[in-house]
């Protein structure tokens, strides 16, 4: 936790990563999402779901990570300027382990576009793409 909290200003409960690594030129990610999450109380008590919204940040948090791992250097902190798709084919639920594969599409210190998918036991849970750009806010 302490190595992700050098390279993001997240911090929990909004730091969705419990590691990154690289592979080649992928950033490699994973996330156990476990029973005591604070957002299954409300999304849903009865059936509780990783909202799609937090698959996403997951996958922009390890592509920010993963994207300075890489030698990316931002002018300032990284913010979503768009989320361009983003697909949902299955649930995540409590005790589910997320890995992630990020790819980089393009970057430099202004801009990074990067493309990620999430899958929990083989099966793809969420695909997406985005933009991030230097928020002028230093970190």
């Amino acid at each position: 936790m302490e190595q992700l909290e050098h390279y993001l200003p997240h911090r929990p409960p909004f730091l969705f990563l419990d590691d990154v690594r690289l592979d080649g030129s992928a950033i490699l990610a994973s996330r156990i999402f476990k029973h005591d999450e604070w957002f299954f109380k409300g999304h849903f008590p009865a059936y509780p779901v990783v909202p799609g919204v937090i698959l996403v940040e997951a996958l922009a948090q390890a592509g920010g990570v993963g994207a300075k791992l890489l030698g990316v250097k931002p002018q300032s902190m990284f913010v979503f300027a768009r989320i361009r798709s983003a697909t949902f084919r299955r649930q995540v639920r409590p005790g589910d382990k997320v890995e992630m594969r990020i790819d980089v599409i393009k970057s430099n210190a202004l801009v990074i576009h990067q493309k990620g998918i999430g899958t929990v036991d083989g099966d793809v849970a969420v695909e997406a793409e985005w933009i991030a750009m230097a928020s002028g806010v230093p970190e």
